[in-house]
């Protein structure tokens, strides 16, 4: 019989037993990554991040689990709520706190419900959305909120539709966009170049020029070949972008950069530039199965063209090299865009327990997501790649959305 319990961190959960869930799934749900969140003092009850993993157990044996945290303020979510949050004061209702399910500051797709490959699935995640619901309302809480969650879960807890219909009592869902790197198959960069117009292929080779005119050489370093005299100055980095940006929010500190030197090396992809001997900027990113995610970037020194070149070239020439499918680099930036990154979709699942609110963001929702699906369809008829490109016309894709708030929020990475 399956039993559904509470743990007060994943600190509380066997490593291996908690990554034998995860599997192939992305990185950032690891025990590894989730633990040195919490042993930074990253998430905590200081932080507004309280860890609460919600675990399915048969006969003691861990057969689903869910990464789940109670929120006091809506920071480093990604799948922006704050205009929920300020209705809800102007109607008196309180917002705080409230559950996340999702990845603390990582605004990465995966599973949310990392399940065992013997067990139902779909039985499994009802019974997890139910338990989360029976929490939000037994604890008074104001919501729960699933970000960044699969395709197939969305689907599992709103019955496969997002039709015209509006159940308060249900989970809503939501649709987000992002942009992502496809590899068809490119031998070299300068084969990726060639998928764009001649205009555009032509910038992209005057920008990479310019770091050899300015002295600067860029590497991307994988496992042992990233040093333990690294990690300072990609922390350095890091902390440069937060301090030299208005939205900025540091979320990190020194010992979680430690932490994953010790613990999640083989799974880091350091991209380093230089002049000289001086690292003057760097992206840390991390690299699992057939996928590159890039997560922080920063620079020490300015120079032209310095972000486009560690963040994006030096990253996609990395996955030609290794044989990588797809580069994930993050939420924002219509920049990318222009670069061969053509829109995917994000989803996530709110639900509310005030039913007042819960019909006024089910309104809304149902706005946004038509509204989702004509941009992500404009986006992609006039992607900067040619259209015999591959990655862009895989009749799979779904159209998501491209929402203004989502470009202007402060909560944003590389």
């Amino acid at each position: 019989m399956l039993r559904i319990e509470w743990a007060e961190g994943v600190n509380d959960v066997a490593r291996d037993e908690w990554n034998e869930l995860v599997g192939a799934e992305t990185p950032f749900l690891e025990w590894d990554w989730l633990a040195s969140l919490e042993d930074a003092g990253a998430v905590g009850p200081e932080t507004g991040w309280l860890p609460r993993p919600l675990l399915a157990r048969d006969g003691g044996r861990l057969v689903a689990a869910c990464p789940v945290y109670v929120k006091t303020h809506s920071e480093g979510e990604f799948v922006f709520d704050f205009a929920w949050a300020e209705a809800a004061a102007r109607a008196g209702i309180r917002y705080y706190p409230k559950l996340l399910v999702g990845i603390p500051f990582t605004p990465v797709t995966g599973a949310r419900f990392p399940i065992a490959p013997d067990v139902d699935r779909g039985e499994t995640i009802r019974r997890l959305g139910a338990a989360l619901r029976e929490a939000c309302l037994g604890s008074q809480l104001s919501g729960v909120h699933i970000n960044f969650c699969r395709e197939h879960e969305a689907a599992t807890l709103t019955d496969g539709s997002d039709a015209a219909r509006i159940d308060t009592d249900a989970y809503m869902l939501r649709v987000g966009f992002q942009y992502h790197w496809q590899n068809a198959n490119y031998r070299t960069f300068d084969d990726y170049l060639e998928q764009f117009r001649s205009k555009r292929r032509n910038q992209i080779k005057r920008e990479r020029r310019e770091m050899e005119r300015q002295g600067i050489s860029i590497e991307a370093l994988t496992g042992d070949a990233i040093t333990d005299d690294l990690i300072e100055p990609m922390f350095a980095c890091y902390l440069a972008t937060i301090e030299n940006r208005y939205w900025g929010r540091q979320y990190l500190n020194p010992h979680f950069f430690e932490l994953l030197r010790d613990r999640f090396r083989h799974r880091l992809c350091l991209v380093v530039a230089r002049k000289g001997s001086e690292v003057i900027a760097g992206t840390t990113n991390v690299i699992k199965g057939d996928t590159l995610y890039g997560r922080y970037w920063g620079a020490l020194q300015n120079a032209r063209y310095l972000h486009f070149n560690v963040c994006y070239y030096a990253a996609i020439e990395h996955c030609i090299a290794a044989g990588v499918d797809r580069f994930e680099p993050g939420a924002g930036g219509d920049y990318k865009f222009l670069r061969g990154f053509d829109a995917q979709p994000t989803y996530s699942l709110h639900f509310l327990a005030e039913p007042r609110l819960a019909r006024a963001v089910a309104e809304f929702l149902q706005r946004e997501r038509a509204d989702a699906h004509a941009v992500i369809d404009h986006l992609r008829e006039n992607s900067v790649l040619k259209p015999a490109a591959g990655p862009r016309d895989r009749a799979s894709d779904t159209p998501a959305e491209a929402r203004p708030a989502n470009r202007t929020r402060p909560d944003r990475a590389s």
